[in-house]
């Protein structure tokens, strides 16, 4: 089954913060900027929300009041902090990633590995929500410290054109890719990178 994965660079402890900061604008915000896509999801989990979850305003208003949550539907607050993220970060290309088989993620991090960049990790972007948002399967979510895309792209930097050249040609296109995203994070002093797959 084929997923997709969306990926923003931003200040990864602003957008921390976001989970109980109780900002009332950036709540309108993205009622705003986002009213279609809530309406779409809303339709799409009708059946969840007929049962008791939230719907998607009600899991954003959680998140920005740090709570309550249930845990059943963490589906919902996951697709919330998205917006958050979406929002307020700057959209990273994900032209390899949207679809892309999640089983193929490791293989990834293994044509990476073999040419020394071990600071980051894509398989990293299908775990969970931040605290203390709870678990959920999807949306995956992971993030790359500004620190960790220094430091991956200093290994990529140390690779030789002969290396590259024994990589997949349609591999080493995706991991060119996600250097293109750890050297967007290098020109913004203090921003990683964060990930969803859904």
């Amino acid at each position: 089954m084929s997923s997709a994965m969306s990926f923003s660079l931003l200040d990864l402890a602003t957008a921390r913060a976001y989970i109980g900061c109780r900002d009332e604008g950036l709540l309108h915000a993205v009622r705003d900027n986002f009213g279609a896509d809530l309406a779409a999801s809303d339709s799409w989990f009708a059946d969840a929300i007929s049962h008791g979850a939230p719907t998607a305003y009600q899991a954003l208003e959680a998140v920005i009041a740090g709570g309550p949550f249930d845990e059943e539907y963490g589906f919902q607050y996951g697709y919330a902090y998205k917006r958050l993220c979406e929002l307020t970060g700057y959209r990273l290309p994900n032209d390899n990633f949207c679809p892309i088989r999640a089983s193929w993620l490791p293989r990834l991090d293994e044509a990476m590995a073999g040419l020394g960049i071990t600071a980051v990790s894509v398989t990293g972007f299908t775990y969970s929500l931040p605290d203390p948002l709870p678990f959920t399967d999807l949306p995956g979510y992971g993030e790359w410290t500004a620190e960790e895309c220094a430091k991956g792209l200093a290994q990529w930097e140390a690779t030789t054109e002969e290396q590259r050249r024994e990589v997949d040609p349609m591999t080493l296109e995706v991991i060119e890719e996600c250097v293109g995203w750890m050297r967007s994070a290098g020109r913004m002093p203090g921003f990683g990178v964060v990930g969803f797959l859904s």
